[in-house]
């Protein structure tokens, strides 16, 4: 996954582990990006009222956005858990955080139900999808 996917689910993924504003800096470690290219990112995702930006602070994921990102963190669960329980990867967070904006909701759902102790693993339905 590459572009806006792939940087919510990283502030996602930051704003549980710490207060927001996410720092740039966080983020560029996390996607292994430049701190350059993250706030050009952070700027598109503002304008697409994905994130508020503030500058030389960092962002914070506005409802919109912190919707869209927890329908990728699930994804990202689900497939982490696979690619470390079934594919036994070493780096199954990057492989996850690589594909969880490219897998469909139904896909999820399923691989999800594949997983051994598959009751563990909490992704929500998406009826009508």
């Amino acid at each position: 996954m590459t572009g806006a996917p792939q940087y919510l689910l990283a502030i996602y993924i930051a704003e549980h582990r710490q207060d927001p504003p996410v720092t740039f800096g966080v983020v560029a470690d996390l996607l292994d990006r430049s701190p350059a290219s993250v706030t050009e990112m952070c700027q598109r995702l503002d304008e697409d009222g994905l994130v508020d930006h503030e500058p030389y602070q960092g962002v914070t994921l506005t409802d919109l956005g912190r919707e869209q990102a927890s329908d990728l963190h699930e994804s990202y669960v689900t497939l982490s858990w696979f690619f470390r329980e079934v594919l036994d990867l070493d780096d199954y967070e990057t492989e996850a955080m690589e594909l969880a904006g490219t897998v469909s909701p139904e896909v999820t759902e399923r691989l999800a139900a594949t997983l051994p102790h598959a009751e563990e693993v909490s992704v929500p339905t998406h009826e009508g999808q």
